[in-house]
């Protein structure tokens, strides 16, 4: 098999490349990234983040789960075109996807960061920041997402892949959201019924007494 997907079963970016393989059946053999294999990743990756696709057809190391996303379309496309083929589409499911992992995913991560610190070394100001932060992107979203059936438009794209885990992660952390963004809510619900993504939670699933809290 010539795809092998470095990640761990928590990890939201993780869940983001996991939604796109899932949804054009992508075959990959998915490599377990814990304490124990780290040190032996990081030999691979020298960052130590992860996902991380490796395909051996073509010697290629691919990190970042957007770029995964997007090397998967063009070497491993599926029926599924998570990417638009029209241009100005495009650039708006791009732009969607920047919005979710800069704006919503990077302040949602801050909670889990600051959990594993030892409680001396806790930031207490910078999480509220970053709660703060995550607040008001939802506030955009809520808006945007009226009458929308995915985060672009009616079709499914790479964005959605974002959104899933962001939306996911960040009401377990800083909600529950349904009261104050039903529109949001709403979609993250779409998001968890979609077949793809149902799948990366329930592989998750035996994992997530390991969340902080």
């Amino acid at each position: 098999m010539p795809l092998e997907l470095y990640l761990h079963p928590l990890s939201s970016y993780c869940h983001k490349a996991l939604i796109a393989c899932y949804e054009n059946d992508i075959a990959f053999e998915p490599r377990l990234v814990d304490r124990s294999s780290f040190a032996e990743f990081k030999k691979l990756y020298r960052l130590g983040k992860f996902p991380v696709l490796h395909d051996s057809d073509r010697n290629q190391l691919v990190p970042e789960s957007t770029v995964i996303i997007e090397y998967l379309a063009l070497h491993y496309p599926g029926p599924v075109r998570l990417i638009p083929e029209h241009p100005d589409l495009a650039w708006q499911v791009r732009l969607r996807d920047r919005f979710f992992d800069n704006y919503l995913h990077t302040p949602m991560q801050k909670f889990a960061g600051d959990r594993l610190r030892p409680p001396e070394n806790r930031d207490p100001y910078g999480l509220e920041e970053a709660k703060a932060a995550y607040r008001a992107a939802l506030d955009i979203l809520e808006t945007d997402l009226k009458d929308k059936t995915w985060a672009v438009g009616d079709q499914f794209s790479m964005a959605d892949c974002a959104g899933g885990p962001a939306l996911f992660y960040g009401d377990r952390f800083y909600g529950p959201f349904r009261d104050t963004h039903p529109n949001t809510m709403a979609y993250l619900d779409r998001l968890m019924a979609r077949p793809s993504y149902a799948r990366a939670l329930r592989e998750a699933q035996p994992y997530m007494h390991l969340l902080p809290k």
